[in-house]
């Protein structure tokens, strides 16, 4: 007998529907699943049996085939689970189901328990977009599921009450909007936010909270640069010796950035989704910051893989990327960053497909200016030229694309025990919700770091003597045109933050002060 059910998988950053056919003819005993089948989903075998032989039903014992449609669409995980196992006790007439469009979605535990699985929200996205008004889903990703509220999301525990449910039909279906709001122009309307899901689930585990940028003692220059860099959303990298406070002051970043907008908290939250990276409970609002070690191999940074999943680049689309130990980085990660700082998204191509991931984050990092860490003292114990060969192990393509760069000279103990007591995080986070309110008015919703050509320059409102000290410091410093631009994007910034219409030649220089360290070695910024 044929069993037809209705489930979804992941491609990428999207759901797509799929429909799963099994079918239970007489035959010898085998267990056949078609339809371009990761390795994951081709264990369903297992994991299918033993949940039904452990849930009080009886494995077929016949020749049993199951395809995945559409054929030529790869498949990946263990999403659909709970659709097979649901098909074979159709099929094998053990129980029967009532007709109706209902979506299955779960992975199978050999105990016959439901569990969640990575992606569910864009997968029920997906489903809603064709029609299906009410799925079955894993218990424990309730939460997640009530953000998408144009389906109705079942809850199963189990395949036994899966199958109670598919029998008894307890519910009656509800109307269904004919366009459902869940594409990039998303309105907020078609979501829950936190708390308001219907299974009345706990609010998000909350994270432990980010340093305070009042721990940052004694380096006003770089705590200046951090402010402009975060307020225009433009890259910035830190240099200095060990202990001077780097990687701290790039850690305070989650504390200064304002929430996430109701389209960005939907892309994030995808992400987080498709990602399975924690419980999902409404729209993510807090920007994200990812910092992954510098062994991180190249798909992990990028993405890719076996299955093309995003790397960190997309877990922090709109948030940060935090590198530290830039140099420690291999040089392949390095240079495929070029085309996410620029484009904003990043593409996976493979032979049979490829995928195009999101990428907009702010990019920061941290390094020393050689390998000991004291270039310029009588303690560093590099050759020669060694620490010109660190720094150039970032290429020049590379330094071209970050706007910021500022030395962070050793704190002396004084400065930590008797200095004067710094702004905390909360004080410079409102200048900088302001400055961003300014620019995202401005220029239709986009930071100064994304805005370019005649936008740019009429945002900027040079006059002739802003415009002729904008030429002679990008030629001091014989700047590429995209240095340039970028020169004036943080120069509109540092403007933005003292409330200026227009761009003055005090804001030049400053933007120019740190485009001027791209372009030195690592003992001159020493001296």
């Amino acid at each position: 007998m044929l069993a037809t059910l209705i489930s979804a998988t992941l491609l990428g950053l999207d759901g797509r529907p799929i429909r799963v056919e099994v079918d239970v003819a007489p035959g010898l005993p085998g267990f056949t699943i078609v339809g371009l089948a990761d390795a994951a989903l081709r264990e369903a075998r297992e994991r299918v049996r033993g949940a039904i032989r452990n849930a009080g039903y009886a494995h077929p014992a016949r020749r049993i085939t199951v395809n995945l449609s559409p054929a030529e669409l790869p498949k990946a995980g263990a999403s659909v689970d709970l659709a097979i196992a649901v098909g074979m006790l159709i099929g094998s007439e053990q129980i029967r189901v009532a007709r109706g469009r209902i979506a299955l979605i779960g992975e199978l535990g050999l105990g016959g328990e439901v569990r969640s699985v990575p992606g569910l929200l864009p997968m029920l996205a997906a489903l809603a977009r064709h029609g299906v008004p009410r799925v079955l889903v894993p218990a424990e990703s309730m939460a997640e599921a009530a953000l998408v509220t144009a389906v109705e999301a079942v809850p199963c525990r189990t395949l036994d009450e899966a199958v109670g449910w598919l029998q008894v039909r307890r519910r009656a279906l509800r109307a269904i909007p004919a366009r459902v709001a869940l594409d990039d122009d998303l309105s907020p309307t078609g979501w829950r936010e936190p708390g308001s899901h219907p299974n009345g689930s706990a609010a998000t585990p909350e994270a432990a909270p980010p340093p305070d940028l009042a721990e940052v003692r004694g380096q006003a220059e770089a705590r200046r640069a951090l402010e402009v860099a975060i307020a225009g959303g433009h890259g910035l990298l830190l240099i200095g010796p060990p202990g001077g406070g780097k990687t701290l002051l790039a850690r305070t970043i989650p504390g200064l950035v304002p929430p996430l907008g109701n389209a960005e908290a939907l892309a994030a939250t995808i992400v987080a989704s498709a990602a399975g990276e924690r419980p999902i409970v409404g729209l993510i609002r807090q920007p994200p910051f990812r910092t992954p070690h510098h062994t991180s191999s190249y798909a992990s940074i990028v993405g890719g893989g076996p299955g093309l999943s995003p790397g960190e680049v997309t877990r922090a689309n709109h948030g940060t990327l935090f590198l530290d130990e830039l140099p420690e980085f291999d040089r392949d990660v390095l240079e495929a960053l070029r085309q996410p700082l620029e484009d904003g998204h990043v593409t996976i191509a493979r032979a049979a497909r490829s995928v195009t991931f999101p990428a907009a984050f702010q990019f920061v990092a941290a390094m020393n200016p050689c390998r000991c860490g004291n270039t310029g003292t009588a303690t560093c114990s590099c050759p020669k030229g060694a620490p010109e060969r660190y720094l150039n192990r970032i290429s020049g393509p590379l330094r071209d694309r970050i706007d910021i760069w500022v030395w962070m000279p050793a704190i002396s103990a004084a400065a930590i025990v008797r200095g004067v007591e710094p702004e905390a995080s909360a004080v410079v986070a409102v200048r900088i919700a302001r400055a961003r309110a300014v620019q995202l008015d401005r220029s239709g919703g986009r930071l100064n770091a994304r805005v370019g050509g005649h936008a740019l320059r009429q945002s900027c409102r040079l006059g002739p003597d802003e415009r002729a000290r904008a030429i002679a410091l990008a030629d001091a410093e014989r700047l590429s045109g995209r240095g340039t631009d970028r020169l004036l994007r943080v120069a509109r910034t540092i403007a933005d933050l003292a409330g200026a219409d227009r761009v003055e030649e005090v804001h030049l220089e400053e933007a120019a002060r740190w485009r001027a360290w791209a372009t030195r070695s690592s003992l001159a910024l020493a001296s």
